[in-house]
């Protein structure tokens, strides 16, 4: 005799559940483990795009000074500074500019109202960059004189903290000119070159004398892992003498134009 409950069941559905239940929990588990999926490649994009964006040099930042393959470093600590160089109405800024083959450029600028550039000083620590087929003079002088494209000729030299130091001016321009002089100190131990120009004076005597107050005042804050570096500047701190000086040693060889007989640098 057979009970009520074996009459009732159906043969082909044991568990009492329809095939289409079933068929529509594993559409919404799938669905479920998709959705999951798409929100997880969402948020590793969104992460990824984010490290990308941080690593983009800030927008305007980059200057005449920058050649392909430089990039702004924004979490790079100063190591150097220009102590009590103080100009009236100026501003200061300090940017420091990495290349992926180890180069390092630490910017120093002064810019006046309307924020036009006064003065610029730049210490680049070469790297694996660093070509002697490019001459440093070319790139001074588009950062001189941005637009003309003019080259740079000699215009005597002074004595500094770091020896002798090479001046150089836009070709063409006079003594009595209102223009900006450039200046370059090539070292090789350590492998060091300082550079930059600066309009600050209203005659030649003045801006070579500015010249030499910022290579005056020039002094390290963190040498890091370059022991010849700290050694540079302290050496250097003993022969450092009053920017006054600059401005009133001038004679036939130091002189606002180099001597005839030994020609042009």
């Amino acid at each position: 005799m057979q009970s009520f409950w074996a009459t009732g069941a159906d043969p082909y559905y044991p568990t009492r559940i329809h095939p289409a239940l079933n068929s529509f929990a594993d559409e919404c588990c799938g669905m479920l483990a998709r959705l999951v999926a798409y929100a997880g490649a969402l948020a590793l994009l969104a992460i990824v795009g984010i490290h990308l964006w941080d690593e983009l040099p800030v927008g305007g930042a980059v200057e005449p000074s920058t050649k392909a393959g430089w990039s702004v470093a924004m979490r790079s600590y100063p190591a150097f500074a220009v102590s009590q160089f103080d100009l009236p109405e100026k501003t200061e800024t300090y940017q420091i500019l990495r290349h992926p083959e180890g180069g390092r450029k630490d910017v120093l600028r002064w810019t006046g109202k309307g924020e036009k550039p006064v003065a610029e000083l730049e210490i680049y620590r070469p790297g694996g960059e660093f070509s002697q087929s490019e001459p440093a003079v070319a790139e001074i002088a588009a950062r001189l004189d941005p637009e003309g494209g003019r080259e740079l000729e000699a215009a005597g030299v002074i004595d500094s903290k770091f020896g002798t130091v090479t001046l150089l001016r836009l070709a063409g321009s006079t003594e009595d000119a209102k223009s900006c002089l450039g200046f370059i100190k090539r070292l090789d131990e350590p492998d060091l070159q300082i550079s930059g120009w600066s309009c600050q004076g209203g005659a030649l005597p003045a801006r070579r004398a500015a010249i030499g107050c910022i290579l005056s005042r020039l002094i390290l804050l963190t040498a890091g892992n370059e022991p010849k570096l700290a050694e540079l500047f302290a050496r250097a701190e003993l022969r450092r003498g009053s920017c006054t000086a600059s401005a009133t040693s001038a004679d036939w060889v130091t002189g606002a134009e180099n001597p005839r007989l030994r020609g042009t640098i």
